[in-house]
């Protein structure tokens, strides 16, 4: 039987760069904008300790804005932070509590994060003049811990290993303090951290230091250092990325193309080691941004062989190596991993674990000191993965699990929401399957649907995507509900007036005053409109490349009525947001929505509320305040003026489902239009 994968996958935002996005616009004074972020537990544990130190930070959002007022404005919570499993948020915010002199805050964690070593971070910051003290069993040096922020004092900090945690809390515990720093490590490892502090303004001098491979490199913190506010747009993450190249990497026929990838050097490893044992792999659309390199790459399949994996390579692959030596597994001859050492101290004892499994699976492999060896085979392999709550485990053994004539059984498969929630359901698209074998029916529908897949030959019909239609008045709230039962939903959120905007900013660019503007003119630039799948949204493209900032400018504000009023111009935006609907499951939001675009909608809501009130949400929107009567009586006659033109062209569709939001919360007007997805996709399953 053929192995055939096909489709397009946009892997969620970058963990590593979520954390620090969300850290660096707390620290800053002014408003960062922030999108595509990783909606997954580890970054929300970093948000959730961001608002208990005192931060203006919003729910997480694909499209947010965190309000930052400076370290002066952070306050030690009154409750302890609460870590979950991210072990970056705890020793990043270490860092930061450590630099800020007066205040103190108490770490905890789940039992997994509780066991990992938090000492190597605490020595460093304890000898800036840190204070922090254990509050575990005696010996025990991982959370619960206390750290007492100071007057820090500038160090020279030689690390004897290579880790980006350590190097980015003494950064910021440095930053924050204002104090000069210069730290050391025997092989560079991820430098997230120096890039977007760099792009904030921040001096940082790196240099290369003699050694025996030229790897080793020592950065230098000046001292008294501001940093400013810089919008950050999240590249899709390597580490999950890295999966579904495994995943073409064990196919026989087909391709998978994963976009947007942060292609940093420091993170670029598990492709080159693909590319090594016999995959083909390509960049397309290779950009910089940021400070970092994006590309979407294209995966094929090629003829698997085994290799080595150690030295330099190493701290730019340690979370991808599980899923390596899962494709070893099915590779000829022998791979061999070593200097990976660091492994055991990550969510689990990675080497004992990745040996143990695939010994039960029925694959000849060795536990080394640091790292292990595996001899690949095609013979069929069965058994059940113990996880230890580990997602990278579970995502490994899901891709191994993929290929056909395996039966594996993965023990804890919802611990994949750590860092991608939409996994399953992305492995079960690729490889053209509703279900993927060893998983459970809970594991196959959690999370994000991030595919656009063509299905494979021989496979199963292909699902017709789930559609939600929003419809309404201006200022029913239609937007902001439609992306919040997205993103709880885990689907593609598609704003049809961004289309509108889209068209409008190009409109702008044609030699005649707006008055003159045809519908052929302005369809005449239509052939530049795009979109693309991201982690949360369809994005309308421009040139091929995002444009939101100027599709939200006063310019386009001013015209795009008009021209969203050109018949020929709906026309063809409702064909765009009916090809973003037919990819991927979706709520749209827009007028005609369920009437005209989706007029076979599996749910249609149609929102509604008294104009007084709608008025009055609008104005606290615009004005940031509470709007006096005047001010809401004036808003309610346009509102109604308007609702009488929009009643001509469009009401609620016969069976679209009306919620009256007058006296509704956001909350409970969202928990109903829950209820009523998972209901209509029950019925879909059916």
């Amino acid at each position: 039987m053929s192995f055939v994968v096909r489709g397009v996958v946009r892997a969620p935002g970058d963990k590593s760069i979520s954390h620090r996005a969300l850290i660096l616009a707390a620290l800053a004074e002014g408003e960062t904008r922030v999108r595509d972020i990783l909606e997954s537990a580890d970054v929300q544990s970093t948000a959730s300790a961001l608002r208990a130190l005192g931060v203006d930070v919003p729910e997480l959002s694909p499209d947010f804005v965190v309000r930052g007022k400076g370290t002066g404005s952070l306050v030690s919570p009154s409750v302890a932070l609460d870590c979950g499993n991210s072990g970056t948020t705890t020793r990043l915010l270490a860092g930061v509590l450590a630099g800020l002199d007066g205040r103190s805050a108490r770490f905890e964690g789940d039992a997994s994060l509780s066991r990992r070593p938090m000492k190597r971070v605490a020595e460093p910051l304890a000898a800036m003049g840190a204070q922090i003290r254990f509050e575990g069993e005696g010996g025990h040096d991982g959370l619960p811990m206390r750290v007492y922020g100071t007057r820090l004092h500038a160090i020279d900090y030689v690390n004897s290993r290579a880790s980006a945690q350590i190097k980015s809390a003494l950064l910021l515990a440095g930053l924050v303090s204002g104090t000069e720093l210069r730290v050391s490590e025997p092989r560079a490892s991820r430098d997230h951290t120096e890039r977007m502090l760099m792009a904030r303004g921040v001096t940082l001098e790196v240099a290369a230091l003699n050694s025996s491979d030229n790897t080793a490199i020592a950065i230098h913190l000046a001292p008294d250092q501001t940093l400013a506010t810089a919008d950050a747009l999240v590249p899709a993450d390597p580490s999950s990325a890295t999966f579904f190249a495994a995943l073409a990497a064990l196919a026989d026929e087909g391709e998978i193309l994963l976009e947007g990838v942060c292609l940093n050097p420091t993170r670029a490893g598990a492709f080159n080691i693909l590319r090594r044992m016999g995959a083909e792999i390509s960049l397309v659309d290779e950009h910089v941004a940021g400070g970092e390199t994006i590309a979407s790459i294209a995966v094929r399949p090629g003829r698997l062989v085994g290799c080595s994996i150690g030295g330099a390579e190493i701290p730019s692959c340690i979370d991808e190596l599980p899923v390596l030596a899962c494709v070893a597994a099915r590779a000829e001859g022998e791979t061999t991993i070593s200097d990976a050492a660091e492994l055991r101290v990550k969510e689990s004892d990675r080497i004992q674990a990745v040996v143990a499994n695939l010994q039960a699976l029925g694959v000849e492999a060795q536990e080394l000191p640091d790292g292990m060896r595996i001899a690949g085979s095609h013979k069929p392999l069965s058994g059940r993965v113990v996880t230890h709550g580990d997602h990278r485990l579970a995502m490994a053994f899901g891709v191994l699990g993929a290929v056909p004539g395996n039966s594996i059984v993965i023990d804890e498969p919802d611990c994949v929401t750590v860092s991608y929630p939409g996994f399953w359901r992305d492995l079960a698209a690729v490889t053209g399957s509703s279900t993927v074998q060893g998983l459970s029916s809970a594991a196959e529908t959690n999370g994000a649907g991030a595919v656009a897949a063509r299905r494979g030959a021989g496979s199963s019909a292909e699902v017709r995507p789930l559609i939600i239609a929003i419809d309404g008045p201006a200022a029913s709230g239609k937007s902001s509900t439609a992306q919040w039962v997205a993103r709880d939903l885990g689907v593609r959120h598609v704003d049809s007036g961004a289309f509108y905007r889209a068209i409008t900013l190009l409109a702008l660019e044609l030699p005649m005053a707006p008055d003159d503007w045809s519908p052929e003119a302005v369809l005449g630039n239509s052939s530049r409109v795009t979109w693309r799948l991201t982690h949360g949204s369809v994005m309308p493209l421009v040139d091929g490349h995002e444009a939101d900032a100027a599709l939200r400018d006063q310019p386009v504000t001013r015209e795009v009525s008009r021209v969203a009023l050109m018949q020929p111009v709906r026309s063809w935006v409702n064909e765009m947001v009916r090809s973003a609907g037919s990819a991927v499951d979706v709520v749209v939001d827009g007028r005609d929505i369920g009437t005209t675009v989706f007029p076979d909608a599996q749910l249609k809501i149609f929102l509604t509320a008294d104009p007084w009130e709608r008025a009055r949400r609008r104005l606290v929107q615009r004005l940031g305040r509470r709007p006096s009567d005047a001010e809401i009586a004036l808003g309610t006659e346009e509102l109604v003026a308007r609702d009488a033109r929009d009643a001509t062209q469009s009401g609620p569709a016969r069976d679209a489902i009306t919620i009256d939001t007058t006296t509704l919360a956001q909350e409970e007007q969202v928990a109903r239009i829950i209820a009523l997805a998972r209901a209509a996709r029950e019925r879909m399953g059916s």
